[in-house]
């Protein structure tokens, strides 16, 4: 057989983080030894949202979801040993993205470093941020100047550097269909290309090099031969944007360049061992057609839904992408759906249907405006109410969930509590220790260079006086983001410095707006369960029964709180949701206040063990004790089991899939708590 010229394998990669800046490093250089070809850093909720370890609201989350980055010597050990000139690093950072490549673009430097070598990706699309994840900060005109002078300080500085990763990705995980994948990543794409040319940073000659440098964070579902034409439809669009609106002629310019992690919203609780296969299903889909084949991989672990995966886990899902790469074929062929009428005929028919509603979204003036109108939010809702709806029907099968759930016992999960990586809750207070530190080590070094003297100040302050002038004004940011970080400045430090300037932004949720999703025809479950709702309200003597769904904290993944949100007014509650990122304190005050029935709290963070017993314990001050708490998100047995003893009254996680059951049970609650009978109406 004659030898065929193999194309080289995507980059592969790992999302990884948590704990601490020095566990990280550990873990990467461990999983680089391994073979993985690139770094994909997870930065906790606090560092994402702009928050120091020792805010309250950072309270629980520091070191959960991700590693926690409070300054230039948490950047330096983060990456002791890793020579970033050699490295293609992916950060997952959106409002605080600046601030983070500008500690990155620093540490390089003091590795000796040429900053024009530098390569990787900050994702840095925070319209996503507002419509599905929830770590956006400043309002929408400021998230993009941010974006906007990142990309041009890029382009000028480290041009090899993607200072975008727009992300449709995070639009499946809130129940888009690929059309509204496709049509609203491109429509925010358009949005920043439309931003970054008329701020008139990058001259009209280099307009080709800004459109090479955005890419997209793409999601892979389980379907993966829509999943792989919705890849070609993608790359058909890109090409014709870039070239009929921007002008860019050269071919290699208009390349739709895109990394992608599989579906982690299809990740089962319930025989989570059938995640593998979903895995390498969603993988295939990406990577099988060599015309829209991504350039990045990173694969969730099969055990995600469980909690924080270990590093044997996530060597298992590196080592499915090196057998696809390196043991089978897959390299050595030419695309293998060129001329496929059936492809061809589903590319065609997504085209089109995209092309509509990018049209719909800048007739309204484009994804920002979109945005804060409410629309994107609320045809979300909409589509992931409808998805819900599909699973709890069985029209959409889910093995092991909805169907097939018969199961021998599982060897991987027989102890559940350590089938994941926990974070020793110790870690929260060594990190605000080291952040203490680090302030008056800060200070010391401000003393020496003249502190209290006419005309000098700490170079701390200096640097924040400096960027909340930029930012007032017109200059570039990136500049002074950078000064930042080498005068010692802190996370929180540099995002409030900003929050002064741009002030804070809360999403619309997009819950009042959506649609009935469930049909609730006499006899059907929803029918059901609005009996109990309104027996229940009467022999309470109120006119609906109130339920408060709550956020705390900053985990901002709502999805699950939206959904139970628009079901419990499917249902006939009067809902009290108020969005994201709040204190316990808030939501007791809100509880009390709307003198609700029940309080929902949502967490997927793994920040419940400490936020969750914080509400108990403020409900118990305000007289309202005897108030039902209910609490979802994933949240291991032995977690449940505590939380209930500490006095929740009931634990869901995501093999609950059944919302409809859910609201009934919550009815359930309600009536035990206020002496009622049990009804004979089943849920």
């Amino acid at each position: 057989m004659t030898e065929r010229q193999k194309d080289r394998p995507w980059l592969m990669r790992t999302y990884a983080g948590h704990s601490t800046a020095e566990a990280s490093n550990e873990l990467y250089r461990r999983n680089l030894a391994k073979g993985q070809t690139g770094l994909s850093v997870a930065f906790d909720l606090p560092t994402q949202t702009g928050y120091d370890p020792d805010h309250i609201l950072a309270r629980g989350e520091v070191g959960r979801v991700g590693v926690p980055v409070s300054h230039l010597g948490d950047m330096r050990r983060l990456f002791q040993d890793i020579p970033l000139e050699q490295m293609n690093t992916s950060m997952t950072i959106n409002a605080t993205a600046m601030w983070l490549l500008a500690l990155y673009q620093v540490v390089a430097e003091e590795q000796g470093a040429d900053i024009g070598q530098l390569q990787g990706t900050t994702q840095n699309d925070i319209v996503k941020e507002y419509l599905s994840r929830g770590t956006h900060v400043f309002p929408p005109g400021p998230s993009l100047r941010l974006t906007t002078d990142m990309i041009a300080y890029t382009v000028n500085h480290i041009p090899k550097w993607n200072p975008i990763n727009i992300c449709s990705y995070h639009l499946q995980e809130a129940g888009a269909t690929p059309v509204q994948e496709i049509a609203y990543a491109l429509s925010t794409a358009i949005a920043v290309l439309d931003a970054v040319f008329a701020s008139g940073q990058v001259p009209e000659e280099r307009k080709g090099e800004v459109v090479a440098r955005i890419s997209f964070f793409v999601n892979a579902g389980v379907r993966f031969v829509e999943e792989m034409c919705k890849m070609r439809a993608f790359g058909r669009l890109w090409d014709t944007i870039t070239r009929e609106r921007y002008g860019i002629e050269n071919p290699k310019q208009r390349r739709f360049r895109y990394g992608v992690q599989v579906n982690s919203l299809g990740l089962t609780e319930a025989q989570p061992e059938n995640n593998v296969q979903r895995i390498v299903l969603e993988m295939l889909a990406v990577t099988l057609s060599k015309d829209a084949r991504a350039r990045a991989v990173q694969l969730p672990a099969w055990n995600e839904a469980l909690g924080l995966p270990r590093p044997w886990d996530q060597q298992w899902s590196l080592r499915i992408q090196q057998v696809l790469a390196h043991e089978s074929d897959l390299l050595e062929y030419e695309d293998l759906f060129a001329g496929s009428h059936v492809v061809e005929a589903k590319v065609d028919a997504l085209v089109a249907e995209c092309r509509a509603e990018i049209d719909r979204i800048q007739e309204m003036g484009g994804a920002m405006a979109a945005v804060e109108s409410g629309y994107l939010k609320a045809q979300l809702v909409s589509s992931h109410a409808e998805r819900r709806a599909r699973i709890e029907s069985g029209e959409e099968k889910i093995i092991g969930v909805n169907c097939f759930e018969s199961t021998e016992p599982n060897p991987l999960t027989a102890d559940l509590d350590t089938a994941v990586q926990t974070v020793d809750p110790a870690v929260e207070a060594r990190v605000v220790r080291a952040l203490a530190d680090w302030r008056a080590t800060r200070e010391e070094l401000a003393d020496r260079q003249g502190r209290g003297e006419p005309f000098h100040f700490p170079r701390v302050e200096q640097a924040l006086d400096l960027l909340k002038e930029a930012a007032a004004g017109t200059e570039n940011l990136m500049e002074a983001t950078v000064e930042c970080a080498r005068a010692g400045v802190t996370t929180g430090e540099w995002a409030g410095a900003l929050r002064e300037v741009f002030g804070e932004f809360r999403a619309p949720t997009g819950v009042s707006s959506a649609p009935l999703a469930v049909p609730a025809e006499d006899g059907s479950p929803l029918a059901l369960v609005r009996e109990k709702v309104a027996k229940t309200a009467a022999d309470l003597g109120t006119g609906k029964l109130r339920l408060l769904v709550g956020k705390p904290g900053l985990d901002g993944h709502s999805n699950g709180a939206e959904q139970i949100a628009v079901r419990a007014r499917d249902a006939g509650f009067e809902v009290v949701y108020q969005g994201i990122r709040l204190t316990p304190e808030q939501i007791v005050a809100a509880a009390v206040a709307e003198d609700v029935h029940c309080v929902g709290l949502s967490i997927l963070s793994g920040s419940h063990a400490e936020l969750v017993p914080d509400v108990l314990a403020r409900l118990a001050r305000a007289g309202a004790e005897e108030l039902p708490v209910i609490v979802g998100g994933i949240i291991p047995s032995a977690d449940a089991a505590a939380l209930r003893e500490a006095g929740v009254a009931a634990v869901f996680t995501p093999k609950d899939f059944g919302i409809t059951e859910i609201i009934g049970r919550i009815v359930d609650e309600i009536r035990t708590a206020n002496g009622l009978a049990p009804l004979e109406v089943p849920a």
